[in-house]
């Protein structure tokens, strides 16, 4: 009876340590999602998640990433399984993942979900989804303070905007994400991040996070700084009417390298580098800069370190 007892006992000891860990949440589809454990094989198919993994010092727990994830050099080795909206599904099964992360827009959620592994749809556009997400992220984990990584990316926001002068606050900026082109607008976290460095953005949040734009809009807009990234930037003086924009008539453009250019663009834990890279190229190139200025007749296109 007494062995009985003892074993009647560590059974209900184990189950209760399980369903205390079993987690469930919603995701950013809106629909829930049940880990009967912490997940230990994670496949990553969002770069900005992907790096959350890693800033919460838990890199070792992916099994394989997304063909566009490329931070900390640590991942680089894993194996990759397509792109967040073209994942090769068989890849990611191979790997046997017990916890899939994606974008809410990835197409591969519901036939994984259906061959029974848990995908956690999260997609982060604004500075409060990225200290949301990063609490899911810590959540789902299991470390305790996951916050504490939203603290630091934003008082390293804080001071790259109190880096600034005065000078160089109201400046009229168009962050171009890509050639569509599409924009970054108020409402996005880049927006956001412009708006704390005192720039005045060109794309209203009426417009929506992300915008495609009409080329015509940016011209007549007539932004002081263009930023926009290399593999963006090439043929940017042939396209129609912009060699008239303030920005570029007067060499206010900041091209910036790949590995720069990805950094801005995802909202994760490197968004204060981000925020520096934005500050580093109002200070140059802003019109109240004290750095002198090329004339118009010998302006040209330049990147955020002042090379042509």
């Amino acid at each position: 009876m007494k062995r009985w007892l003892t074993l009647l006992l560590a059974g209900c000891s184990l189950w209760a340590s399980a369903s205390a860990w079993a987690l469930t949440l919603s995701d950013d589809r809106g629909r829930p999602v049940t880990l009967a454990r912490t997940p230990q094989r994670i496949v990553s198919l969002l770069p900005s998640l992907t790096e959350m993994v890693c800033q919460l010092d838990q890199c070792q727990r992916l099994v394989g990433v997304d063909r566009y994830s490329t931070w900390p050099e640590s991942i680089r080795q894993l194996p990759r399984v397509g792109g967040g909206l073209d994942p090769n599904i068989e890849a990611i099964v191979a790997l046997r993942p017990d916890l899939v992360l994606a974008a809410t827009s990835s197409r591969a959620a519901e036939r994984l979900v259906a061959l029974g592994i848990p995908v956690l749809a999260l997609e982060p556009k604004t500075h409060a989804d990225v200290q949301r997400v990063l609490g899911k992220v810590g959540q789902v984990l299991g470390v305790s303070d996951a916050q504490k990584i939203w603290r630091q990316i934003d008082a390293g926001v804080s001071a790259a905007a109190q880096s600034l002068p005065a000078s160089v606050r109201q400046v009229r900026v168009y962050f171009e994400v890509n050639r569509g082109p599409y924009g970054a607008g108020e409402g996005s976290f880049i927006g956001e991040t412009l708006a704390r460095l005192g720039a005045r953005n060109i794309l209203p949040a009426s417009l929506g996070p992300f915008p495609k734009l009409n080329p015509e809009y940016i011209v007549r807009a007539n932004p002081d700084v263009i930023m926009i990234g290399e593999r963006n930037a090439e043929g940017l003086l042939q396209r129609p009417g912009w060699q008239g924009i303030r920005a570029v008539r007067e060499g206010r453009v900041c091209i910036f390298p790949s590995a720069e250019s990805d950094l801005l663009v995802r909202p994760g834990p490197r968004m204060a580098d981000g925020a520096r890279l934005m500050a580093r190229c109002l200070a140059e190139k802003a019109p109240g800069a004290t750095k002198a200025e090329p004339s118009p007749a010998k302006a040209s296109v330049r990147t955020a370190g002042g090379k042509a």
